[in-house]
């Protein structure tokens, strides 16, 4: 069994994107399987600064300074002073436990991830969720978008396996970073069905609250960036609605570009706000349609999430979603970045229900079959099998080179 020592940024109760889901769902399915998982993260305000839950051991770092502004979104300033207090919280944790794997998700927690390496002196492992340059297009205009891009870079050939949530990603990865195709796993994420079955009063209250009286609800949820193309779906609306009349959509989700998504909404158009728990699961069963428009997106499991719920999904054929999602299946495809494409593949899902359900009922089952988060657990401790035989063989090589120092 491994003894995993995990870094993220967040984790339940602070959750900011899908990044705090996955930790979260693959930390208490390791935890399920007997292994042992430490994971430290953010402090999170009204949460225990450590405490056991759901068989894993959560350590939360406390600011540090207490008061630490970041100004003009500065993500990375902010970054730099969280990893020194997550990096004495990682290396208490070091202290009082025995751990044979680093686990760091993504590059915010990449020093404390590195500096806990060092001191354990244990294989690291590197999960890249996303890139900085996958998410500006390929666009690094600011010094700290680049020092972001230079941290994950290092990051990926720190570690002794770097782990990526798809084809697409690896590609990504291995162009960007310069990486060898054999550093690098593809482990998908994974779809809790049980927490992702509505209850059928929430779905009713969902599509009270929501709906129109006559027309098909369709919906979105995630963060508000620039990157998950909502704009695109705005800009379709009218389209949409010229085609079903009284058709409604609803916008679950918060982020820095939301100001600006309201002020180009039309008629028709909520936006409610971050949803989680019954309250998202059942605006998803409501749905006529849940629409992932996003330009840059390196798995997509938030179309798993909704197809778990039940929901047929229509999805921008790029990143990881164009091999999640098998056209005319498990769902449709429309061109990134296209309203008129969007509004057309939306539309056939409204226009004809039968098929709809049909695409519904497969994706589902694909869920269930290809993305339990128990295959994607058991995946994950292959590459922590994989680093410590590599890790394993270089100590044996150094050991091998000082011996042959030596003088008879």
């Amino acid at each position: 069994m491994s003894r995993i020592l995990m870094l993220s940024w967040e984790y339940p109760p602070l959750l900011v994107g899908g990044l705090g889901r996955h930790v979260h769902a693959l930390a208490t399915t390791l935890a399920a399987a007997g292994h042992e998982v430490t994971v430290v993260t953010r402090h999170a305000p009204g949460a225990l600064r450590e405490e056991y839950a759901e068989g894993v051991r959560i350590l939360r770092a406390p600011d540090d300074p207490v008061r630490f502004e970041v100004r003009d979104g500065d993500m990375l300033s902010w970054a730099m002073g969280f990893n020194h207090t997550l990096t004495r919280t990682a290396l208490r944790a070091a202290r009082t436990g025995d751990y044979d794997v680093v686990h760091a998700h993504d590059w915010l927690v990449a020093q404390a991830a590195v500096t806990v390496r060092d001191h354990l002196d244990v294989p690291l492992v590197a999960t890249v969720h996303a890139t900085e340059s996958g998410r500006h297009q390929g666009w690094l205009p600011h010094p700290h978008n680049r020092s972001i891009d230079d941290i994950e870079r290092w990051l990926a050939h720190e570690a002794t396996r770097t782990i990526v949530c798809s084809d697409y990603m690896r590609a990504e990865v291995q162009r960007l970073f310069d990486m060898p195709a054999g550093r690098i796993d593809v482990v998908r994420n994974g779809v809790d069905m049980l927490a992702w079955s509505p209850r059928p009063r929430a779905v009713a209250a969902a599509r009270r609250r929501y709906a129109g009286p006559d027309g098909p609800l369709v919906s979105f949820a995630g963060r508000l960036v620039y990157e998950k193309g909502v704009q695109h779906l705005l800009a379709a609306v009218p389209a949409l609605r010229e085609r079903h009349p009284g058709l409604r959509v609803v916008i679950a989700g918060d982020g820095p570009y939301r100001a600006e998504l309201e002020a180009v909404a039309t008629e028709g158009v909520t936006f409610a706000g971050f949803l989680t728990g019954h309250h998202l699961t059942g605006l998803m069963g409501a749905s006529d349609c849940y629409v992932v428009p996003s330009i840059y997106e390196p798995f997509g499991m938030v179309a798993l999430e909704a197809a778990a719920a039940g929901t047929p999904v229509a999805v921008a054929g790029t990143g990881g979603l164009a091999e999640i999602v098998d056209d005319g299946v498990t769902g449709v495809k429309f061109t990134p970045g296209d309203p008129a494409a969007l509004a057309t593949a939306v539309g056939a899902v409204l226009a004809d229900r039968e098929h709809a359900r049909a695409l519904a009922r497969r994706a589902r089952r694909r869920v269930h079959d290809d993305f339990a988060w128990p295959q994607i657990a058991a995946a994950t401790v292959a590459t922590y099998d994989r680093a410590r035989d590599f890790d394993a063989r270089r100590v044996a090589r150094e050991a091998e080179n000082v011996l042959a120092r030596m003088p008879v």
